[in-house]
């Protein structure tokens, strides 16, 4: 099993930046998918972005080329850098595992695709 924390967020204005984390125990994330999605209260879940040693960085069109993905050597912990921010972007962002290992296909961007989740870190942005 795989217990997942995030944490990071925080209130910045429209422009800012914040670092993301997601610290897995129980078992490394490598050779696992690992995705973010982020949820604002009235919206449903979204896919942000997934990254896997097998398969490389993705990133939904509303974030690609302003959020990063990233890792520590040991795969224990995984980022995801938010650059230039908007107010748009104010969501509870969580990261999610998938239940086993694998070393090959495509991550998917489908929530019910992972059985790990975070409890999620709060991010707001004011213009």
């Amino acid at each position: 099993e795989v217990q997942l924390v995030e944490s990071g967020g925080g209130s910045v204005q429209a422009g800012g930046s914040l670092r993301l984390s997601c610290a897995a125990t129980g078992q490394t994330l490598r050779h696992r998918c690992v995705a973010w999605f982020r949820q604002d209260r009235w919206k449903q879940r979204e896919w942000v972005a997934t990254s896997a040693s097998f398969d490389p960085a993705r990133y939904a069109d509303s974030v690609r080329d302003r959020f990063t993905v990233s890792q520590d050597n040991a795969d224990n912990i995984h980022y995801l850098h938010v650059n230039s921010l908007t107010p748009e972007d104010t969501a509870m962002y969580y990261c999610a595992t998938t239940y086993s290992a694998a070393s090959a296909g495509s991550c998917s961007r489908l929530p019910g695709d992972y059985i790990y989740w975070g409890q999620g870190t709060q991010v707001t942005v004011s213009s």
